[in-house]
């Protein structure tokens, strides 16, 4: 695949991820920058409160997604499924911010910990 069509494909991605996909890779990219783990249950909690989902497993079927694309890699560390942001999610997340497809909402997971 040349590169023409590496960057269709990349923007025709990034443009079908949903709100909660955004969120998602905004809130690990911030705790990453704060040295932070977020996990699955960190998302959950995330997603339940800003009144996306009620449900866990929409919040790993948004992850899922998110890793099926590069966006996103999960690691098993302790008894915690850890989600880390990759290059990819976050030229994503980037390309979402810059073209105005993305609007923040609060963390609960990285409020508590400012606190």
């Amino acid at each position: 695949m040349d590169s023409g069509s590496a960057n269709i494909l990349f923007d025709a991605q990034v443009k079908r991820l949903g709100e909660a996909h955004s969120l998602i890779l905004y809130w690990c990219s911030s705790a990453e920058g704060r040295s932070l783990k977020y996990n699955l249950t960190n998302c959950f909690d995330d997603l339940k409160s800003a009144g996306i989902t009620r449900t866990k497993q929409t919040a790993i079927a948004a992850v899922e997604a998110l890793a099926t694309l590069c966006f996103v890699d999960l690691k098993d560390e302790g008894n915690r499924k850890n989600i880390y942001i990759t290059r990819h999610g976050a030229k994503a997340l980037e390309y979402l911010v810059k073209n105005s497809l993305f609007h923040s909402k609060p963390s609960s997971f990285l409020e508590d910990v400012s606190s």
